[in-house]
């Protein structure tokens, strides 16, 4: 686990050190993406290190579940996209987390998920959140979710 991106940002997230933080919930953390390509980009991490779903006991994978709507729904209700996206890869970091992308009219490729923009653009410094659009958007999320 010493090598895991997502157990590492746990850790800043318990020391206090992650800006991207927003609410703990029983299954997981929420915190906002450090690029919002896609303004109201939020992450659910769970608090299990495992690479697959049907490996939490039953009732941990059922709170997951249920933390991920609940998230989904803060993030609609903040955001006010026209869709969100839902994923759960772990094809890079093996550590289950919830992408939850939302999606706007005027995206520049509607059609499309994130991935197939270039990593170059999706993660350019013009989508890193200042401190203020930072907190505003933590701000919006963290009222929804209580």
């Amino acid at each position: 686990m010493k090598e895991c991106l997502i157990c590492k940002r746990i850790e800043q997230i318990k020391k206090g050190e992650n800006i991207y933080f927003v609410k703990e919930l029983d299954s997981g953390y929420v915190v906002l993406g450090d690029h919002q390509y896609y303004k109201g980009y939020t992450l659910l991490l769970s608090k299990v290190h495992t690479n697959e779903l049907h490996k939490l006991e039953k009732h941990e994978r059922t709170q997951f579940l249920e933390d991920m709507a609940l998230v989904s729904e803060a993030v609609y209700k903040a955001f006010k996209p026209k869709k969100l996206n839902y994923e759960l890869l772990g094809n890079t970091d093996s550590h289950l987390h919830w992408h939850i992308f939302p999606r706007y009219a005027n995206d520049k490729k509607p059609d499309s998920t994130i991935w197939v923009t270039p990593r170059s653009i999706r993660c350019s410094k013009e989508s890193i959140p200042s401190k203020s659009e930072l907190a505003a958007m933590k701000n919006k999320l963290l009222i929804e979710l209580r």
